[in-house]
């Protein structure tokens, strides 16, 4: 390994762990008032969410975990991960507080009824949910771009392409509901992009300890855990907040949009 591929392999993580900012962007467009953006947003959000869950993770992890210990043992043990994220991410969703008061966040402008704005505050959790489950997806795929990419230059690029296409509507995942509960363009497009980082750093562990243990069989049961944690967090609170916030088709329109644009990031580089 030389110098050169390694500054390659940083460079590639960090370039596709960045381009949630561009998805995170999305919070300085958006008009905090149009709850129809806002239930498609969510809406959307959670096609991306569960597509790549199910069709992607879950599938890499399961065939991994298959080659590894077989048939059998590898389905199960993927299964088993799975249902482990989302027991993990409910658990922490019961030590959460909700946010109650609302003077401890921004007050919402025109919104004059006070149940309504306290609804919106609601979001800002979600946000928070949604940020922590995509830092931690995007944790295990900085590592294996880095590691990819510093074994192939050449394979690690399309590589790097293909999860900063997937990554743009994962910061939309965060940054949307973030802004509609806080009205802050800033702290929306931060704590979006700054999930992003979860990549570089996860190259940055590898780098210094990971290669050493990590191996396919705990990859695998890392991927279909934060599978879990993803589905989790869509059908808990994304999708019923695209319902509670517009109409039933906008919330289904953004659904199959959001799987649609995440199915094409993926097939860009089959």
């Amino acid at each position: 390994m030389t110098a050169q591929n390694l500054s390659i392999a940083f460079g590639l993580t960090i370039f596709a762990g960045l381009s949630t900012g561009i998805g995170s962007a999305m919070a300085f467009f958006a008009r905090r008032t149009s709850t129809r953006f806002l239930s498609t947003s969510m809406g959307f959000s959670a096609g991306v969410m569960i597509y790549v869950s199910l069709i992607e993770i879950f599938a890499k992890a399961k065939d991994g975990l298959t080659a590894e210990l077989g048939q059998a043992k590898g389905y199960w043990l993927t299964a088993a991960s799975f249902f482990a994220g989302i027991f993990i991410i409910a658990a922490i969703d019961k030590l959460i507080p909700g946010v109650d008061n609302p003077h401890e966040l921004q007050k919402i402008e025109k919104i004059d009824d006070v149940k309504a704005a306290k609804e919106f505050h609601k979001l800002y959790r979600m946000g928070l949910f949604a940020a922590l489950a995509i830092a931690i997806h995007n944790f295990p795929e900085g590592f294996a771009t880095f590691t990819v990419a510093m074994k192939d230059t050449q394979l690690g690029i399309p590589i790097a392409i293909a999860i900063a296409i997937h990554n743009i509507p994962e910061g939309i995942a965060i940054s949307i509901p973030i802004y509609y509960a806080t009205g802050s363009r800033k702290k929306a497009f931060w704590l979006s992009f700054l999930s992003g980082l979860a990549e570089p750093l996860g190259a940055v562990i590898g780098y210094v300890a990971l290669l050493r243990v990590m191996n396919d069989i705990v990859c695998g049961i890392a991927f279909a855990a934060v599978g879990g944690i993803m589905v989790f967090i869509s059908i808990d609170q994304l999708l019923p907040a695209a319902e509670k916030y517009g109409k039933h088709h906008y919330a289904v329109y953004g659904f199959v949009a959001g799987m649609i644009v995440m199915a094409l990031s993926l097939l860009l580089f089959v």
